[in-house]
């Protein structure tokens, strides 16, 4: 049985914006105050952005032992009847449009595309788990590889078939 793990952390693009950010607010101590305390404050700011983005990220997707776990979240793959790989417009319009209130989301906005895994547990109101993931064909073929079948969703167009 193949497995799959990923954390989904944030892109290098808000890194360096976390240490802009704490940058200015150096800056601006320094203006202020004075070396000693812009340094202190550009380490602390620093440090707790990084902390932020760190935490911010800590989700991981993980598929072993028979279940999916997504952050603290955990499903049986008995409990999935299905799994589908979503690219970045699917995964606008499951956020949108075509989302269920009740779907059990996990979502990073710096994460195109994604899986959408329908939930097939009488007793289980969520009609699926909507997963951000940077791998998501890898994401898919681990759940397969568990026994979950692969899906897709129905045509999207116009029901009269114009365009």
């Amino acid at each position: 049985m193949t497995g799959h793990r990923e954390r989904l952390l944030p892109p290098p693009s808000w890194w360096v914006g976390g240490l802009a950010f704490a940058l200015v607010w150096g800056w601006l101590v320094l203006v202020l105050s004075g070396p000693s305390a812009a340094v202190l404050t550009t380490a602390g700011v620093g440090a707790g952005v990084a902390l932020a983005l760190w935490r911010y990220g800590a989700v991981t997707l993980v598929v072993e032992d028979g279940a999916l776990r997504a952050g603290r979240a955990r499903i049986d793959v008995e409990h999935l009847d299905g799994v589908e790989v979503l690219d970045r417009d699917a995964m606008r319009r499951w956020h949108g449009p075509d989302a269920d209130a009740r779907a059990w989301l996990v979502h990073r906005t710096y994460v195109a595309g994604g899986v959408r895994a329908t939930v097939s547990d009488p007793t289980d109101p969520t009609p699926y788990w909507l997963l951000s993931s940077r791998r998501p064909d890898d994401l898919a073929r681990a759940l397969t590889s568990q026994g979950v079948p692969t899906t897709t969703s129905p045509d999207e167009g116009d029901p009269d078939g114009a365009t």
